[in-house]
């Protein structure tokens, strides 16, 4: 069993910034990829950010050069600093690991992520 705790969400003016984390634990021995999704209310849960074990990272169009994905020193945890945020950004981010190329992966509970003034 694996399982992702998030932390870092929160409510931020337009132009703020916020820090999200997530450290995996439990039965995982290897990691090919970490990654945050994000779903808003009425839309699908979209791809924000990957990072794989190699440091090859993948970003939504809509993000990129706003958002950063990072591993940390544990190469367990994995982190999206945010900059420039939008309301547009507001939404459940959720944290996604990857042990293995194949299926399956496993999720966070999420975390709220509003951007208002």
């Amino acid at each position: 069993q694996v399982q992702l705790v998030e932390s870092g969400g929160g409510l931020v003016q337009p132009g703020g910034s916020l820090r999200l984390s997530c450290a995996a634990s439990g039965s995982i021995s290897s990691i090919y990829a970490m990654g945050w999704y994000r779903q808003a209310p009425g839309k699908q849960r979209e791809l924000v950010a990957t990072i794989t074990g190699g440091g090859s990272t993948n970003y939504a169009d809509s993000v990129k050069d706003r958002f950063t994905i990072s591993r940390g020193n544990a190469k367990n945890t994995v982190y999206l600093q945010m900059n420039s945020l939008k309301p547009e950004d507001t939404a459940v981010y959720y944290c996604n690991v990857r042990p293995t190329i194949l299926p399956p992966n496993y999720w966070g509970q999420g975390t709220q992520v509003t951007v208002s003034s």
